[in-house]
């Protein structure tokens, strides 16, 4: 004797998405351009020998200016500027889904 399958039921209808105000719209793009503005900021200001050099944090720790100077933490800073600039590409590539939904 062979069991009979159980009755399924359907599945329950998703509900639509609700779409997004327009305070969360703009509080989207303007991370988007945040991202973005810090990233080139991160990535470009160490490079200027004469801005980074006279820098707040130089007067207040002078003996930590030779790590602040220190080729391999301009890079790590540099570093957190392509990271930001990533972020701010990858929420360009979807900020079409937030604005027209």
């Amino acid at each position: 004797m062979t069991a009979s399958p159980a009755p399924t039921q359907p599945p329950a209808p998703q509900q639509p998405e609700a779409p997004y105000t327009w305070f969360e719209k703009l509080s989207y793009v303007l991370y988007v351009l945040m991202s973005i503005e810090v990233g080139i900021f991160l990535l470009v200001y160490p490079w200027i020998g004469t801005m980074w050099s006279q820098n707040y944090f130089f007067h207040l720790l002078p003996e930590w200016r030779p790590f602040f100077m220190n080729n391999y933490f301009r890079g790590a800073v540099s570093g957190l500027g392509v990271l930001n600039l990533y972020i701010g590409a990858w929420h360009t590539l979807h900020l079409r889904r937030v604005l027209f939904r």
